[in-house]
């Protein structure tokens, strides 16, 4: 390996175990550190104190002392113990100095330096993030394969009960005796007596809470400009989430929940209620709860530099309903900027996110970000109680709570109302002139024609690299998550003509609504979560395209988030693109629940003309990072497709279009399909397949040992405290 390969993967090292003194054994390989002194806390300067824990096999890794350091006062300022957010501003200010200086070093050695000084002196949290940005985004590093979050810090998604047991398997481990896999129950946040409990396992999904982490690292909201200005990104702030909202919505009707309401008035009682059960943030304070029917007050915590009245937030989110329904903002000059069909939806969602792109955060403000952090510090909006934020107020924990998605509906129906300012799709638009989609089926093991299957797994996720202050040994966090059979579509498709190219793009929306009646089309398309978008060539005459669910364009690998990269080497092909590309969605969520009995939705399949969505100079596309391009982009290039994300639903449909159907030109075909849901729960290294159970895939979970010969039974029937089912 040469030294500039070297010095790139010790940047990894210095993410493990954020807690630790920096001379403490990093990594899979136990490096060491031969840091500067200087570099050092006052109380470690002493060399027999870093000498007495700094053992290992191997020499140390020397570091280059720089005749000088940046200018890090700013992040400096962020006690090493304290909360970070990156909704708040102040937060973000020193964020954004930090990747600032580490993008601009120029050489690796100078960067493995400052990123030493910065790992010992710094707030761990705040260091991951700016650290994780920069890997990511410097032309040197970005081949790296950065971990998720919740390798270094489970406390964001482990039960608190879970991670204290795990600190003493660690221990076990240690001494040479075998660790157990350590179960979280899928139902520890609370019980089926909360309606909101039924949708728990979307809400507090790993896959799902770190595909929101790692798009705000692909997508941060201060910084260079270069690193923040990429293309269409406030389109993508708004698509991403608007499908987010869509997806919990399916959940929410196939528990027998209405959609989610908008949080419009700040003023009245919060109904829902939130009680994380997490351990403590970087040995501060514990995760906060947030009682029902808690009211929303003015935020007074200077400390923080946060001092904002509900007020505030009123005004703002009537500016920003004017701007959309009007279609034009003031930009910080005074000038007009009018929302038009193709930069509008950028603009307004660089606004409404207020990141640094915005036009005008004088008068527009900081909804989306401080209405996190209103909402986030209800339960102490003074300080007063010395508590911090709860769940809310973090990008890697907030979708846990209900809240959000109520919130974010908000922030949506801003953007809905633009697009209903622009004008609607007519036929000649939507036609793809001789193209006809004349058949769709979908298929999977057991399961009958246009049937998808889905049922409960268990996972295993590493936590070794975030138990701080535990002997290094490998312990194993075991999940239960949602997961579908695997599928595949078969799509026939007519070409009158020539030879031609062409998109193909697949939707899915269920077809009836709360009280079982059929959807209008007005609000059914509200409700199409993407599957799939891909290029086709079409022969002259009949095409039968087949496409398998793992293809997604929105999934990353399953094994992207239930993985141990102490076993999986970073060479391995689909685990080494997991840096920007690891921004995607979740394969395992790729399909809502359904229920037992088959919950009816509708498949989408609509054609389009590839020349007409291809767009022009796309740049050095990297070959290694197609994945995930839906809600994420393609690195270093345009986003690739020229039509509007969402198309051809994202606006009002015209006149007469009272219903899916009457929407469809020749080129849309659609498909009614069932969503049945099978209550059993199949071990880590197996599957279930309808009429045959569960099946071994011939590979063990990660932490799977001791305990087959329990999972069998767990196979079959939910596990103690899991009796009840939520359809």
């Amino acid at each position: 390996m040469s030294s500039e390969a070297e010095d790139a993967k010790y940047l990894l090292d210095l993410l493990d175990r954020p807690n630790e003194p920096i001379f403490l054994p990093k990594g899979d390989n136990g490096v060491i550190f031969g840091v500067p002194e200087d570099y050092l806390e006052d109380r470690f300067k002493d060399s027999e104190i870093t000498n007495r824990f700094s053992t290992s096999t191997s020499a140390p890794v020397v570091l280059k002392k720089l005749p000088s350091l940046p200018d890090l006062d700013l992040p400096l300022r962020l006690p090493k113990h304290a909360i970070f957010s990156l909704f708040i501003p102040y937060h973000r200010r020193m964020a954004a100095k930090l990747i600032e200086i580490f993008l601009g070093l120029r050489s690796l050695k100078d960067y493995l330096s400052v990123a030493s000084f910065c790992r010992e002196n710094m707030n761990p949290q705040l260091f991951n993030y700016a650290m994780s940005v920069a890997i990511i985004h410097r032309p040197d590093t970005r081949h790296l394969t950065v971990p998720p979050l919740s390798d270094f810090f489970p406390e964001k998604y482990i039960d608190a009960a879970v991670l204290k047991r795990a600190r003493e398997e660690a221990e076990f481990g240690n001494r040479g005796v075998e660790t157990l896999p350590l179960e979280i129950n899928l139902d520890y946040t609370g019980s089926d007596l909360e309606p909101e409990h039924r949708v728990a396992y979307f809400r507090e999904d790993l896959g799902i809470n770190l595909h929101h982490w790692h798009w705000h690292l692909v997508y941060p909201f201060n910084g260079p400009r270069n690193v923040i200005d990429k293309d269409r990104r406030g389109e993508l702030f708004y698509y991403m989430h608007q499908q987010m909202l869509a997806r919990f919505n399916i959940e929410r009707l196939s528990n027998k929940l209405e959609r989610t309401k908008r949080l419009l008035e700040f003023r009245e009682p919060i109904q829902e209620g939130y009680f994380p059960k997490l351990d403590t943030l970087t040995g501060s304070r514990n995760w906060a709860a947030r009682a029902p029917n808690t009211v929303l007050r003015d935020i007074n915590r200077p400390g923080e530099q946060l001092v904002f009245d509900i007020q505030d937030l009123e005004r703002w989110r009537t500016r920003l309903y004017e701007a959309a329904q009007t279609g034009r903002v003031i930009d910080s000059n005074g000038q007009i900027i009018q929302l038009n069909e193709t930069d509008g939806i950028n603009i307004l969602g660089n606004l409404l996110e207020a990141s640094d792109l915005t036009v005008n955060r004088n008068l527009y403000g900081d909804l989306h970000n401080l209405g996190h952090i209103a909402i986030g510090l209800c339960h102490d909006p003074d300080h007063r109680h010395l508590e911090t934020f709860s769940v809310m107020g973090d990008l890697a924990t907030t979708m846990r709570d209900p809240v959000f998605y109520r919130w974010h509906e908000l922030i949506n129906d801003i953007f809905l109302e633009h697009k209903s300012t622009l004008p609607r799709y007519t036929i000649a638009q939507l036609d793809f002139s001789g193209v006809r989609v004349t058949g769709i089926e979908i298929n999977s093991a057991g399961s009958g024609p246009n049937v998808f299957s889905t049922y409960w797994q268990k996972s295993d996720a590493n936590l070794a690299r975030g138990l701080d202050f535990s002997p290094r040994s490998n312990v194993f966090a075991r999940f239960t998550h949602l997961q579908h059979v695997p599928f595949n579509y078969t799509i026939t498709i007519n070409n009158n003509g020539q030879p031609k190219q062409g998109t193909v793009r697949i939707f899915l929306a269920p077809e009836i609504d709360e009280r079982g009646l059929p959807f209008l089309f007005e609000d059914q398309r509200k409700l199409m979560i993407e599957l799939d978008k891909f290029p086709v060539d079409l022969q002259p005459n009949q095409n039968t395209i087949r496409r398998n669910s793992s293809e997604s364009s929105l999934t990353i690998p399953f094994e992207a988030t239930f993985r141990d990269l102490n076993q999986v080497p970073n060479t391995q092909p689909g685990i080494a693109e997991f840096n920007f590309c690891g921004c995607g969605w979740p394969q395992h969520m790729l399909i809502p629940k359904g229920t037992p009995e088959g919950y009816r939705a509708v498949l989408f399949v609509m054609v389009t003309n590839l020349q007409e969505d291809l767009v022009q100079d796309q740049g050095n596309v990297d070959s290694n990072c197609r994945k995930a391009t839906s809600f994420c982009g393609l690195r270093d290039s345009k986003y690739p497709d020229r039509k509007p994300m969402g198309f051809p639903f994202d606006r009002i449909p015209r006149v007469g279009a009272d219903t899916l159907e009457e929407f469809l030109t020749p080129n849309m075909n659609i498909q009614k399909a069932t969503i049945r849901f099978y209550d059993v729960i199949a071990p880590p290294g197996s599957v279930f397949i309808p009429g045959q159970g569960i099946q071994s895939t011939g590979q063990q979970g990660q932490g799977q040992q001791r305990v087959q010969g329990q999972q069998r039974v767990q196979g079959q029937q939910r596990g103690q405290g899991q009796q009840r089912v939520r359809n």
